[in-house]
């Protein structure tokens, strides 16, 4: 069951009567957990990943190079979409300090990684996700729900827009998943934009020099073993598929769960629980979507061993019922099918974001 905003209005409430949130709950979890072990690092597994990254890339590269120019290639094309994709949840782990104990080794896994076999600078990612994961669902605070083409809030929705993109708003449900096609681009784009940008990188030599050898020598390749023609339509499938793989991964974690007002006060374990989704399914899930799936887990261990989160999944769940906070997963159709309602109602003019998705439909019935 999704949590009520109410939910989140009764922590805030319950906090102002007091003159510290109540931070003893999340350390006698966080005990819990590290007594279960869950917190030890899984070097055998990742290990087996980093080493299988370059072997499969190079493999695939390959069998590119092998079959030539054929519009056989365009199934080359969504193969690659799901690699890069794998490749990036591993970049994911490693920028959340998941992989090793030294930060030094994982920030450079992670610049390796995103940027040489990915195309997406690890500056840029982290700058934008440390502030999501840092405040979740917090309005104009979160750039998660900050995006130009999609408004998460009725106040997003009411801003002035040309004619044609306020048509597009007010139907942005049907057209929010179609639109993750472009998402890979933009990764690309904005990574690019973010590396000459006059904002802080750390490493900014090295980004660009990654980025560039990746990004050019990949294009290289395409257009070499494939006719103009062939090579357009491959970059086009492959580029929108992994943009739409890494969104349909992303989106069912927070989008349609309560938004938090600016500046409201909540302890680490509630803002973390209230505001997001967890997905039920079975192991081959978890690898499809990087671990993503145990998005409440992530969000209070974030360098957690993905390969724990499954373990530490019923753990955290008695506890948080333990303690009367929300605890919130539902499958993966349903979440699709949350976040398409309410993205749909709050371009509408929806003036009440924070109703919980799933209860509106079920009293409904």
């Amino acid at each position: 069951m999704t949590p009520d905003i109410a939910d989140v209005r009764h922590t805030r409430t319950a906090a102002a009567g007091s003159s510290a949130p109540p931070a003893g709950d999340f350390t006698e979890l966080a005990r819990r957990i590290r007594d279960a072990g869950l917190m030890r690092r899984r070097y055998g597994y990742y290990w087996t990943k980093l080493i299988g990254v370059p072997l499969a890339v190079t493999g695939a590269l390959a069998l590119f190079v092998w079959i030539g120019d054929s519009w056989w290639q365009m199934l080359t094309a969504v193969g690659f979409a799901v690699l890069f994709t794998q490749i990036a949840f591993l970049g994911h782990d490693a920028a959340h300090r998941q992989i090793f104990r030294s930060g030094r080794w994982n920030d450079w896994t992670s610049l390796i990684i995103g940027d040489l076999f990915i195309g997406m600078s690890y500056g840029w990612w982290q700058n934008k996700h440390t502030r999501h994961h840092a405040n979740p669902n917090e309005i104009d605070t979160d750039p998660d729900i900050d995006l130009p083409v999609v408004a998460f809030t009725p106040d997003q929705a009411a801003r002035p827009r040309p004619a044609l993109l306020r048509w597009l708003i007010a139907h942005q449900g049907a057209f929010f998943f179609p639109i993750l096609l472009l998402e890979g681009l933009s990764l690309h784009a904005s990574s690019v934009h973010r590396v000459f940008a006059r904002e802080r990188v750390d490493r900014r030599p090295v980004e660009i020099a990654l980025l560039a050898f990746r990004i050019v020598g990949y294009l290289t390749i395409v257009f070499l073993v494939l006719s103009p023609d062939k090579a357009s339509v491959f970059l086009a499938i492959q580029l929108g598929l992994f943009g739409f793989y890494m969104g349909m991964s992303f989106a069912p974690n927070h989008k349609g769960m309560p938004l938090v007002p600016k500046g409201m006060k909540l302890d680490f374990l509630r803002r973390q629980v209230l505001m997001s989704r967890n997905i039920r399914g079975n192991r081959v899930l978890d690898v499809a979507m990087g671990g993503l799936n145990y998005q409440v887990e992530h969000h209070l261990f974030p360098s957690m061993p993905r390969p724990h989160l499954r373990r530490a999944a019923p753990i955290i769940q008695e506890y948080c019922r333990d303690h009367d906070v929300p605890y919130t997963q539902t499958t993966l159709v349903e979440s699709y099918a949350i976040v398409f309602r309410y993205i749909n109602r709050v371009g509408l003019g929806e003036r009440d974001p924070f109703e919980c998705p799933l209860l509106a439909q079920r009293s409904s019935i």
